[in-house]
């Protein structure tokens, strides 16, 4: 099989690089080890409750500051719905509420009475870093990597604010420990900086660039704190759609085990399969260390590609899922907080909290709340052994719940359901190594153009995602692809995607807290309705309505929540049973729902409408 493009992997990064791609006509494949689409970014359901399996607060959304993801749906003239967080978050410090409101000014007068003797250098920072991210980041949008950025387009900005641009740049090689004393001397607020920046990006204020942390200070306000209406499935969902809209392929279970390497040039890829697809692009959105470790014969590496592969990861994630009764939430909580239980140092106690069910009301039953609490992990973990493997979770959990007992009193008692997330689990779902969540280590001497490029020593290999120069976080990673898109489509003589300042906008910010009627807010009526239907499926992994060889109902559903009709329905064209009532009420009679009153997916009505109407 010969592609134009192949992407390695469906995460945010791979997903928007193929999406902008396929939306120019070019005939791309993406490969995927696992059976959805996301990577950190989606979900699964348990007990009628939808749980995101990783990423939940989502930046670039926002009218302003850094917002990739705003520019990729309105290159893409795709409409997405997206719930805007009042306050960005909470963090608990030393027994104060510190809330991280989106108007700066305000945020910088609430923690001013936190260390009220530092309230005169705490204006002084955030005033500075906002001049600074303004003239540089915020101005002129640029949705590019460093090593992708034209140089006179670059010059004409630097041109513009030359102080603004010599400031940012001199904080490439210092470190943010460095930025923050040339403005405090007060140990305390340092230490509380210090856990911003642990949380942000996974490393200390000495560890950490000072050019990073002085954006992410201020963009976090600038740009607002989101969520997707429905859940964390509509984002990649979305992308997906684009990418089978427009005649591209995911191949879902597909895993990558080889590069095809020949005259310094990717031929293609062998699946574990031993399939062999060719390409005359490939696009990898994978980490540096799976790259070069695994799927590149070690005997060609340069010293340079060994160098990247030895970079340090961050520490690897645990992540609790719990579904408990809202009485025991209190009517105050922030859908995001962030408890530092030892502000003196980055352990175990480090978690933020995310009950998106409390601005999305679609997430869970009445009267319960969605809880997703995700931290760090050092113990060794030892999934060969099953035994102690099994006890070492059920500690785990036990640990963090009551981690979240402290700041919900009566939470053990209130839960109805948990599962757990290790590292082992992580990397088995997303090929993280190590379950290090967030790539390579936001640090010094392995940060900005000391990562891995978007362009690779070989002619047509290109990369993207957390390893690249961006790094950390949902919006860097989509950055990251679009810059992979666009070096492909100037490789091909064709037009890149580029910020116009009248280009037409499809991010709806909805009214929180969002009810089950949205979609008949946001879709013509019979869309709306049969999106509702099917978003009743568990999605499952080894469905009992159907053998997805024979009719992927998950899949069917899954692409018809998210309003993907076309590929919806190529799935049923696909199907090797003939779809008469008789056999679609036998699927929904082994659907797993099917003991419980009510919800039932309504398989039949479902597929016979998308086979008449939509």
């Amino acid at each position: 099989m010969k592609y134009d493009v192949i992407v390695i992997g469906a995460g945010l990064s791979g997903l928007s690089a193929a999406s902008l791609l396929a939306k120019r006509g070019i005939k791309t494949a993406v490969i995927e080890h696992a059976n959805t689409p996301g990577g950190s970014c989606g979900i699964f359901k348990r007990q009628n409750a939808i749980f995101d399996q990783g990423a939940a607060m989502l930046y670039g959304f926002g009218e302003h500051g850094f917002n990739a993801h705003r520019f990729l749906f309105n290159c893409l003239q795709e409409p997405i719905q997206m719930i805007k967080h009042e306050l960005l978050y909470t963090v608990h410090y030393r027994g104060r509420k510190i809330h991280f409101h989106a108007d700066i000014d305000r945020f910088v007068e609430e923690l001013s009475a936190v260390f009220p003797t530092q309230r005169k250098n705490i204006r002084k920072f955030y005033k500075e870093m906002q001049k600074c991210y303004l003239h540089v980041i915020s101005e002129i949008p640029s949705y590019t990597t460093p090593d992708e950025t034209n140089p006179k387009e670059a010059l004409r900005n630097v041109l513009k604010h030359p102080l603004s641009y010599f400031k940012f740049l001199s904080y490439l090689n210092i470190s943010a420990d460095k930025l923050l004393r040339q403005y405090f001397n007060d140990p305390e607020i340092l230490h509380f900086f210090d856990k911003l920046t642990s949380t942000y990006c996974y490393a200390t204020l000495e560890e950490a660039p000072a050019i990073l942390a002085s954006v992410m200070f201020i963009d976090n306000h600038v740009g607002g704190s989101f969520y997707p209406a429905g859940s964390t499935l509509f984002l990649p969902g979305k992308l997906e759609k684009v990418i089978e809209e427009n005649n591209g392929e995911i191949r879902y279970e597909s895993t990558v085990t080889k590069l095809l390497v020949e005259n310094e040039k990717i031929q293609g890829v062998t699946l574990e399969t031993e399939e062999t697809l060719y390409a005359n692009q490939i696009i990898y959105s994978g980490t540096v260390w799976n790259l070069y470790h695994s799927l590149l014969p070690s005997d060609i590496l340069t010293e340079k590609e060994v160098a990247l592969a030895s970079q340090i990861p961050t520490y690897p994630s645990v992540a609790l899922y719990a579904l408990v009764n809202a009485s025991v939430i209190p009517p105050d909580t922030c859908p995001i907080e962030m408890l530092a239980a030892n502000p003196d140092a980055i352990d175990e106690s480090e978690v933020t909290v995310y009950i998106s069910s409390l601005d999305d009301h679609t997430l869970c039953p009445p009267e319960q709340h969605t809880i997703v609490a995700i931290g760090p992990s050092f113990r060794e973990w030892n999934p060969k052994n099953t035994k102690q493997y099994k006890e070492q979770k059920e500690e785990e959990i036990s640990r963090l719940v009551a981690i979240l007992e402290q700041r919900f009193p009566g939470f053990a008692d209130n839960i109805l359901f948990t599962e757990l997330a290790t590292p082992h689990t992580i990397e088995r779902y997303t090929l993280k190594n190590g379950g290090a969540a967030a790539g390579p280590k936001q640090m010094l001497g392995q940060h900005m153009l000391l990562r891995q490029p978007i362009r690779t020593r070989f002619e047509n290999l290109y990369c993207c995602g957390e390893s690249t120069t961006m790094g950390t976080g949902t919006t860097t990673v989509t950055i990251s692809g679009i810059a992979a898109a666009n070096a492909i489509l100037k490789k091909r003589g064709l037009k890149p995607y580029i910020w116009q300042p009248d280009m037409k906008n499809y991010v709806q910010v909805m009214q929180t807290p969002v009810q089950h009627d949205w979609l008949a807010k946001c879709y013509p009526t019979q869309e709306a309705q049969i999106m509702q239907l099917a978003g009743k499926c568990q999605y499952c992994s080894n469905p009992s309505c159907c053998q997805k060889a024979v009719l992927d109902i998950p899949g069917i559903m899954r692409r018809t929540t998210c309003g993907n009709f076309t590929a919806a329905k190529k799935l049923i064209q696909n199907s090797k049973i003939p779809l008469s009532d008789t056999a679609l009420i036998a699927c929904e009679k082994n659907c797993i729902q099917s003991k419980t009153p009510n919800s039932t997916v309504a398989i039949k009505e479902i597929i016979k409408t998308l086979q008449q109407s939509i």
